[in-house]
């Protein structure tokens, strides 16, 4: 850093968020002659047969766990607390229970996504080649919560998407465990959308300080990633990157690996003059190894896509007084239908092993959309949501 051309110093800012499944939390249990049957949707089985069994005072193989469809999960459903919540109120009252929450039960009652505070430090050579990152994230350690990590002990699903595998021949990552108070949850992607949006956006940062698009910029760090450099590649011409667009359209790229998913994106943005954001199109490509049903594949990454745009456009957990403010969809909204984006697939194939898709898309629209507005504003904004107020203060 020290004998670098430039140095660039940063910092991002994350959100907390809600999982807003559309499906409130609920449960059905039935306690009867010392065992119990609970019926409903759970993402984590053996968390609730050995909890139910716990709080009932019974033995687990007396908890019998019959697992239904659900109406979304996203990371809500590996807790189990309202599953607890519907037996023990089954025991009380002697008779089978169907437990439903309120949808304002349920926002202001979640596991949330923490919020996370990036640092970035950036060096460019004089020929505006990277010769050094760093990357420090501040954040709740989910996993510490969950399962009980000692304090001192490293939480690896807060390095996801930490930094991609660019060619820069000097790097560190630190995590940084701070634990807020808040009940904190695994939420689809966990810490790779944290991470992405910061790493992510601080490469099109370098890329602008060295004078570069940030595709090529991108392109040229990547020769020893050949899987990183041909989703970016095809990306980038599926999108008709360095093409004119339509009169204030405007894109922006990006680029991460997922649950050894390679990904890159494009989203194709323009503005009004409030600062309010319009998604026209997002383009999508990953390579995911082997796949057995590319239909849903596809399926899993439009329904990310949509995911991660609620929450980079206008998602936001806040608090005031010790109380989570927002209720339901009202002040949480979600994107509706008329919102949604043309997305275009492309599934790169390959005979490598297969890798998970149903997350790694969730966390890549955020930093794609930042850097899109920043080619249409040259405003960087580093704090989510991307909110007109949010650019405006950029």
């Amino acid at each position: 850093m020290q004998g670098a051309a430039r140095v660039l110093k940063v910092e991002y800012q994350s959100q907390l968020l809600a999982h807003a499944t559309l499906e409130p939390q609920n449960f059905t249990a039935d306690f009867k002659d010392g065992k119990c049957r609970v019926i409903g949707s759970t993402q984590f089985q053996q968390g609730a047969q050995g909890n139910v069994a716990k709080a009932l005072g019974i033995k687990p193989e007396d908890v019998d766990v019959q697992t239904t469809f659900l109406g979304g999960g996203f990371g809500r459903r590996l807790e189990v607390d309202f599953i607890v919540q519907a037996a023990q109120i089954s025991k009380a009252v002697g008779r089978p229970v169907k437990l439903v929450w309120t949808r304002e039960d349920d926002t202001t009652h979640d596991f949330y996504r923490p919020m996370a505070l990036h640092r970035m430090a950036g060096a460019l050579d004089a020929d505006g080649k990277p010769v050094a990152l760093t990357f420090q994230l501040t954040s709740q350690s989910v996993t510490q919560r969950a399962f009980g990590l000692p304090k001192d002990t490293l939480d690896p699903f807060m390095a996801e998407a930490s930094v991609v595998g660019y060619g820069i021949p000097n790097m560190t990552q630190d995590l940084v465990i701070h634990d807020t108070g808040l009940r904190a949850g695994y939420w689809r992607s966990v810490s790779h959308a944290l991470n992405a949006f910061a790493s992510e956006s601080f490469i099109d940062e370098m890329a602008a300080a060295a004078g570069k698009d940030p595709y090529a910029f991108r392109l040229a760090l990547l020769d020893q990633q050949p899987r990183f450099a041909n989703v970016l590649k095809q990306a980038a011409q599926n999108a008709g990157w360095g093409t004119p667009l339509p009169s204030g359209h405007f894109r922006g790229i990006a680029l991460m690996e997922g649950y050894d998913t390679y990904m890159a994106q494009v989203a194709e943005i323009s503005m009004d003059a409030d600062n309010q954001i319009k998604v026209h199109r997002v383009v999508v490509v990953a390579d995911l190894g082997r796949m057995v049903n590319p239909d849903t594949v596809e399926a899993q990454l439009q329904s990310s896509v949509a995911f991660g745009l609620s929450a980079a456009l206008a998602g936001e957990i806040t608090l005031e007084k010790g109380r989570v403010q927002q209720t339901n969809f009202g002040d949480y909204p979600v994107v509706r239908m008329n919102e949604m984006p043309k997305i275009d697939v492309t599934l790169v194939a390959s005979t490598e092993k297969p890798s998970g898709i149903g997350e790694p898309a969730t966390a890549l629209i955020g930093p794609a959309l930042a850097n899109a507005v920043f080619a249409a504003t040259g405003k960087r904004v580093r704090k989510m949501p991307l909110t007109p107020e949010n650019i405006k203060a950029a």
